[in-house]
């Protein structure tokens, strides 16, 4: 017995040590970060301005690697299934860590058990736009409309299961509201009905609808968040709009697979945060209607199990399943 505990000591201690080699030696190659959705979008933008901060201050090669599919499950199970090397990196969204999970009955991975959290690097507001025919000109005329007509107001979504979708049951539920949904196939799809009012109302980030609301196409209510979008400063939120308490923001975060070690994972952590708070990415920031944040890899932990907890019970209110 004290051979064996001595055999197991030593082996623990030799791959303490290797372990500890490694992440001293850390990076010596090209550093891959997956964008489990397309190019173009708010993820591949941040992944691909972050990539190039960081890569510039550990000096590496940083490779972004689009892996789109299965509403970002695809990616976020690749890189769960990677080494814990700190040479594949997942960033991603709200949707694969704390939304997918509970919409999808069996995921290849445990959003939770399977991940190494590192740190946020943005949050995104959610605006509430109507479309102008719409008589109401604020949140609180847009609900009595609502409870005055039950059933009669639509609001657009790019399918069953997206943020659009979770955030107007999450409205009608703390509203007290009953409205229908209009799924579409895409945004690009839904936007042209928003816009000529065939359908009502819709939730979206303020990057896609900055652009139509200041082109006085759309007219927009309410951001969600605890503070105004310096994008939108005339737009109030939705506390000060009054319903205060409702929040359907995003976040954008860096994870690496389970089991990372700790130096790397620190180091990752200290050169995110350096690399959001730069003055050229706040400016980048700024103009793509993003708020600056930063997190510990504990705060960023919670924060997918809390949004969990709120997504889930929203999903099962509300009888919600992925097609």
């Amino acid at each position: 017995m004290k051979r064996a505990a001595a055999t197991f000591l030593a082996g623990l201690a030799a791959w303490l040590a290797c372990a500890a080699a490694m992440a001293q030696a850390w990076p010596a190659k090209p550093i891959r970060i997956v964008v489990p959705y397309g190019t173009g979008g708010g993820p591949d933008i941040l992944a691909r301005l972050i990539g190039q901060k960081i890569g510039a201050s550990l000096g590496a090669s940083m490779v972004i690697e689009n892996k789109p599919g299965a509403a970002g499950n695809l990616g976020a199970d690749a890189v769960a299934k990677a080494p814990p090397d700190g040479y594949t990196l997942l960033l991603t969204t709200t949707a694969t860590q704390s939304i997918n999970p509970a919409l999808y009955p069996s995921l290849p991975f445990d959003a939770q058990r399977d991940f190494t959290a590192i740190g946020l690097v943005a949050l995104t507001q959610v605006m509430l736009v109507v479309a102008n025919d719409v008589p109401a000109k604020s949140l609180r005329e847009l609900l009595a409309l609502a409870r005055a007509q039950p059933g009669k107001l639509t609001y657009a979504t790019a399918g069953p299961g997206t943020m659009q979708h979770m955030a107007s049951a999450l409205l009608d539920g703390q509203a007290g509201i009953q409205t229908v949904q209009v799924p579409y196939k895409g945004t690009g799809q839904l936007l042209p009905d928003l816009v000529a009012g065939r359908v009502n109302m819709m939730f979206n980030s303020l990057a896609a609808l900055l652009p139509m609301v200041r082109d006085g196409k759309l007219r927009a209510l309410a951001v969600t968040g605890t503070r105004r979008s310096a994008a939108a400063p005339d737009v109030p939120t939705f506390a000060e709009a009054g319903l205060p308490g409702f929040d359907a923001s995003a976040w954008y975060g860096v994870f690496g697979p389970a089991g990372l070690p700790r130096e790397i994972v620190a180091r990752l952590a200290g050169e995110l945060a350096r690399a959001v708070d730069s003055a050229d990415l706040r400016e980048r920031y700024a103009a793509l209607g993003l708020d600056h944040a930063t997190s510990t890899p504990e705060e960023l932990e919670r924060r997918v199990r809390d949004d969990f907890a709120k997504w889930s019970a929203v999903i099962k209110a509300n009888n919600i399943t992925a097609q």
